[in-house]
């Protein structure tokens, strides 16, 4: 069977189970709405939403019915074992909250790469469209009504580059989450855990290479008013990569350590941005303290958000 319909009816079936759970789900657990839109609940002592109040780390918050966010994002990639690497994922998308408990969000990505002298890696230097996604994101708990807030996050991809070569190819992903958050210091002192699963199927072009792989990731973040519509704070993550998509053939693990801020620009426009780094590391049958063969020594992250 070719990658194209393995993984299509993988991603068929994973969208069907998605969606019939969230009808379930958004059935059985009442969620009141929101009244304040994103950025002006942050710009205000009222209220806030918790979305993107921290970096890589995400807050449970879906936004409100009825109005629709427009977001850019560009996530930058630095430092492998050795050479130049320099890389870009980058997305723009729509979010379109159906109901107070789902929403829904196209988008395309585009990347750019260059890498040089790295070992395992063609030097090679290219930039455009990479791909398409749609996220669902389901609440299941309101912190408002609540002591924390939980929602699921579901992300399907299609797309004609592999991001870690750069490399042509056919490509497949699913990225699933659980985004949990609660207010230590109601309206001040956010705090976000976050539990995610991805895995991913590739063809390259040309030699018809076939590659699987998946990942786990834990991250916790924390972020502090420091004045109103202003956010400063702090997140860390633990990554782990494997070869087979169940979580099989370990390659490498990574923990990165950063700061975060969080900006409303005017009452339906905000920014934030973050930098990690690699603190700790190992990748598999590599004597180093740092994996620089399935993980980066940099990432940052910069989003911009536009609502109407």
């Amino acid at each position: 069977m070719s990658v194209r319909v393995e993984w299509g009816l993988v991603l068929v079936q994973a969208v069907r189970v998605s969606a019939l759970t969230a009808c379930l789900l958004a059935g059985a657990l009442p969620v009141p709405a929101q009244d304040r839109p994103t950025a002006r609940e942050n710009a205000a002592p009222a209220g806030l939403d918790s979305e993107h109040l921290f970096g890589f780390v995400e807050g449970s918050d879906i936004g409100v019915p009825g109005e629709v966010e427009f977001e850019f994002e560009a996530t930058g990639r630095s430092g492998r074992g050795g050479g130049r690497f320099r890389a870009v994922d980058g997305g723009l998308v729509v979010k379109i909250p159906l109901d107070p408990a789902f929403r829904v969000a196209p988008g395309i990505g585009f990347h750019r790469f260059a890498a040089a002298g790295v070992p395992g890696l063609a030097d090679r230097g290219t930039g455009g469209l990479s791909g398409a996604f749609v996220e669902t994101r389901l609440r299941l708990l309101d912190r408002r009504e609540g002591p924390f807030g939980l929602t699921l996050n579901v992300v399907p991809s299609v797309g004609r580059v592999d991001t870690g070569s750069g490399l042509p190819a056919e490509t497949y992903g699913l990225d699933t989450a659980l985004l949990a958050d609660w207010e230590i210091v109601p309206g001040s002192l956010v705090a976000a855990v976050n539990l995610g699963f991805s895995l991913a199927a590739t063809r390259l072009d040309g030699s018809g290479e076939r590659l699987r792989g998946s990942g786990l990731e834990l991250a916790g973040a924390l972020a502090y008013e420091a004045r109103p519509g202003l956010f400063v704070g702090a997140e860390a993550r633990y990554a782990q990569a494997f070869a087979g998509l169940g979580l099989d053939r370990f390659s490498g693990q990574a923990v990165y350590l950063g700061p975060t801020v969080y900006a409303t620009l005017t009452p339906q426009a905000w920014a934030s941005f973050t930098w990690s780094f690699q603190v700790a590391g190992s990748a598999d049958d590599v004597a180093r303290p740092l994996d620089l063969t399935n993980f980066d020594r940099h990432q940052t992250r910069l989003r911009f958000g536009l609502s109407f």
